[in-house]
């Protein structure tokens, strides 16, 4: 696995299972033969239009079989592949596609229309769109794909060079471009794969979106080891068991809010789960209690997992034939070296059972951040070690326990949300002298994002405005679920805002939430 690359994966499995069922999309099915003869007829269909090896394509579109060849025919041409999450707004992809000087971008039809002027503002020569209503500009996946089935030979690459630039929110207010290698990338799948026993007999399901690391490493994994992976093209917990049931899944990856939505699905006992084997979990931690409640009801172990979208997916995982330590994120996977370390002394690795940050190392750790040398160095030790900004302890069997967050982060339904984002993009509103942006504690989503906001002297302006001010700047997810107005905010000498001290205006404020 050291030595394969991402565009490898098709082709190789293709010879081992070439009319076994692949990927199920829906009422679509493909089998492995048709989703390499189709991913190597958009690789010739990229290299007419001019774009190749070293080339940076975007992936902007929800879960499709479409999004799925695209994937594996940009990685046979030798491209970057520069997959983002589909509830951004289009200012948020502009950013994200002047900065890595993208080429192309895949989406959908009426995501196209409000990001077509990308093309003159930026290096991007293609707009290419799933399904109908292309607008002017654009050119159809269907067009792109047209050729006779004819193999594409592709470009000898090497496994360490870089396969893909995942975005993620950025404590500064801006994203930053975590690079992975093809090595990065596939070594990741292989070792979860093995964590869990996941092998070619397996029927794998997922609701977990493609362009998330976590999403990407169960469909490759899927592929790579001759699996039937069913994907739904979006997450609902009636879909999701009716598709459980009716192909017999034998392994689910979720995050947690999908497990509390179907534990508390009013028709959970008229579902059939009984072909799950093993529920897999990441995203944030899982409450034991619902752990315990899924494996009573379903009759099969949630295993839970950490990973980061600079490790390419998970790095600490429970074993399939290890205890299931309840509570804890597992062990270190192979190829995986983990440790506690002292917060203000990272070269420091703590006692078991001291709290510290959780820090990682080996070939999982990615190249970098795309074109930020400085965000690197505070990221990356010289020796190699991986700041995760995650609090944690280690017991003496090695298993690893999520305690906090080092930084603000927020985990809104696995999703993360930077404060200092959010703040950024309030404070541009006219009417705002000061914001801060904490974690309130939620019982589906795990937390929300909650704006505390001071205006300007004589200005007003409701909390719902404030709201509507930050969807027309951000994406769904990290639009602030509460706002309340406040005439200060706690700050340091320095005139830092002390976000962790954010609670403390809830019992203060006289004007409301949401």
């Amino acid at each position: 696995m050291l030595h394969k690359t991402i565009g490898q994966i098709l082709p190789e499995i293709a010879i081992k299972y070439g009319n076994k069922t692949a990927l199920i999309v829906g009422d679509r099915k493909f089998s492995f033969d048709e989703l390499n003869q189709l991913s190597d007829r958009l690789a010739i269909g990229l290299s007419r239009l001019g774009i190749g090896e070293g080339d940076c394509v975007t992936l902007y579109a929800p879960n499709s079989w479409e999004w799925v060849v695209a994937y594996y025919g940009i990685a046979k041409v030798g491209a970057i592949i520069n997959p983002v999450n589909v509830m951004l707004t289009p200012e948020e992809v502009g950013y994200v596609v002047k900065d890595c000087s993208a080429k192309a971008l895949f989406t959908t039809g009426d995501r196209a229309a409000p990001i077509i002027g990308l093309k003159n503002e930026s290096d991007l020569t293609e707009i290419v769109t799933f399904g109908t209503n292309t607008p002017t500009g654009a050119v159809t996946f269907n067009e792109i794909i047209s050729g006779e089935n004819t193999t594409f030979t592709p470009p000898q690459i090497d496994p360490t060079s870089l396969s893909t630039i995942c975005y993620t929110s950025g404590t500064t207010g801006f994203p930053k471009g975590a690079m992975l290698s093809h090595r990065n990338v596939v070594l990741n799948a292989a070792m979860t794969a093995a964590m869990n026993m996941r092998q070619a007999e397996d029927i794998q399901i997922t609701a977990l979106p493609c362009a998330h690391v976590y999403g990407a490493a169960i469909m490759n994994l899927s592929f790579m080891f001759g699996s039937t992976f069913v994907l739904m093209e979006r997450f609902d917990a009636a879909e999701l068991m009716d598709a459980i049931q009716t192909h017999r899944a034998t392994i689910m990856d979720g995050v947690p809010t999908m497990y509390f939505y179907i534990l508390a699905h009013p028709d959970f006992a008229s579902y059939d789960l009984s072909s799950l084997s093993r529920a897999v979990v990441g995203g944030q931690t899982m409450p034991s209690a619902k752990s315990e409640e899924w494996e009573e009801k379903v009759g099969c172990p949630v295993l839970e997992l950490w990973g980061m979208t600079e490790l390419a997916g998970p790095g600490v995982m429970q074993h399939s034939y290890g205890e299931n330590r309840l509570g804890s994120v597992g062990i270190e996977m192979l190829y995986v070296r983990a440790r506690i370390a002292d917060p203000e002394e990272p070269s420091k690795t703590l006692p078991n059972g001291e709290v510290g940050e959780l820090m990682v190392a080996g070939p999982l750790v990615m190249m970098g951040y795309f074109g930020n040398d400085t965000a690197t160095r505070e990221a990356i030790e010289p020796d190699g070690w991986l700041h995760s900004g995650d609090l944690a302890k280690m017991d003496d069997e090695g298993y690893i326990f999520i305690v906090d967050r080092k930084k603000d982060m927020i985990l809104t339904a696995g999703y993360n949300i930077y404060p200092a984002e959010i703040e950024r993009v309030i404070s541009g509103h006219p009417n705002v002298a000061m914001v801060g942006v904490g974690a309130k504690p939620d019982p589906e989503k795990g937390e929300i994002a909650k704006a505390y906001v001071v205006l300007k002297p004589n200005e007003s302006c409701l909390p719902q405005e404030i709201q509507e001010y930050c969807r027309d700047h951000l994406a769904a997810y990290k639009v602030p679920r509460e706002v309340q107005l406040v005439p200060d905010l706690p700050t340091t000498s320095t005139g830092k805002i002390l976000r962790r001290e954010l609670y403390t205006l809830e019992m203060t404020a006289s004007a409301g939430a949401e």
